[in-house]
């Protein structure tokens, strides 16, 4: 293990809380479509709140997977030949996702099938997401050479794997909620329902939270790093913190924003549990496994590979962060009815 590919472990886990926390609410707010829009002028207004970040937020997840490939290629390998037909489901509902928003507001003919697209778009990544993490987390069977041994696609579900689907599932719709009651006119009917749904979309994701803790401690009993305990019970507490604390602003006054980014904070941490969890675990293998598991120390490139990477991430990184500065900030506000020509 070297300093190097233990600073590349935390940053794809720092790209990953990205895209969890920033396409995190708009995957939501798609799952949450049919519910909230009732009307063509409310689902415009949905489809408005996203339209303007949606691309920008799924950067994160491509420069995540770019940075596995490039720092840790066997453990990129296994996961993404594995679970392949989950990747293609994944990748199926983020192409007619995105279809279905830029299409929708011009192709009024077609408008249920858009609608019924940008559902089922949004719901397949919220879910699979979730599961796949519960599979890396719990373990798949591999062969020696490190490739999943396992059934495709069904041999990923477990009871555990879907208790983590669906706390992705709840995170990605409490996101979303809290997206939609800060972006809606206000005041209007579909703010009023978004900012009532925040509350049970965020008790669900806490009782989902103590299930994974529970099932995954008791049964799955993980061999987790001594070092970092202290790390994963701060992040454990922070991310009860941050939705608690979503919750009580919630219910003030125009605190839209501040239940918004308690909430975006819980999911960070959330993922900031995962990494400190899995360290130094990249793939865990399962118990019936006849390989062993993908590690830091056996599936690391090069120093030169990783500090030419962490060069190139230090010039990167920041010019990101400064667009996505510039385009939350230019498309502050909430939605008006002058916005919505285009969707």
């Amino acid at each position: 293990m070297t300093l190097l590919s233990v600073v590349w472990f935390f940053l794809i886990f720092v790209l990953i809380a990205g895209y969890f926390i920033l396409d995190g609410f708009d995957l939501g707010a798609g799952v949450l479509y049919p519910f909230l829009a009732k009307n063509d002028h409310d689902k415009s207004v949905v489809r408005r709140s996203i339209g303007p970040v949606w691309d920008g937020n799924e950067v994160w997840l491509l420069t995540a997977g770019g940075a596995l490939f490039a720092a840790f290629a066997p453990a990129y390998a296994t996961t993404f030949s594995g679970f392949y037909l989950a990747i293609m489901l994944v990748l199926f509902g983020l192409i007619v996702r995105a279809v279905s928003v830029e299409f929708r507001g011009h192709d009024p003919q077609w408008g249920k099938i858009w609608d019924g697209c940008f559902f089922v778009g949004s719901l397949l990544p919220a879910l699979l997401f979730g599961v796949a993490v519960g599979n890396i987390y719990a373990g798949i069977p591999m062969d020696a050479a490190g490739n999943y041994s396992g059934v495709p696609l069904l041999g990923l579900i477990t009871p555990f794997t879907l208790l983590c689907g669906l706390l992705g599932l709840a995170m990605f719709m409490a996101a979303g909620a809290s997206w939609l009651a800060l972006k809606a006119p206000k005041p209007s009917d579909m703010q009023a329902k978004a900012a009532r749904l925040r509350l049970p979309l965020q008790i669900i994701a806490l009782v989902l939270f103590f299930a994974v803790s529970v099932y995954g401690h008791f049964i799955i009993q993980p061999d987790m790093a001594p070092v970092l305990e202290i790390a994963r019970w701060i992040f454990a507490v922070l991310f009860v913190a941050g939705i608690v604390v979503s919750l009580v602003l919630a219910k003030k006054k125009d605190c839209d924003l501040g239940a918004f980014l308690g909430q975006s904070v819980s999911a960070g941490c959330l993922v900031f549990l995962l990494a400190a969890s899995m360290f130094p675990n990249l793939v865990v293998a399962s118990a019936d496994s006849i390989g062993p598991s993908i590690t830091l120390m056996s599936a690391a490139s090069s120093e030169l590979a990783l500090g030419w990477m962490l060069g190139i991430t230090c010039v990167g990184l920041p010019l990101v962060l400064v667009y996505h500065v510039i385009l939350y900030r230019t498309f502050r506000g909430r939605v008006k009815d002058d916005d919505l020509s285009h969707y």
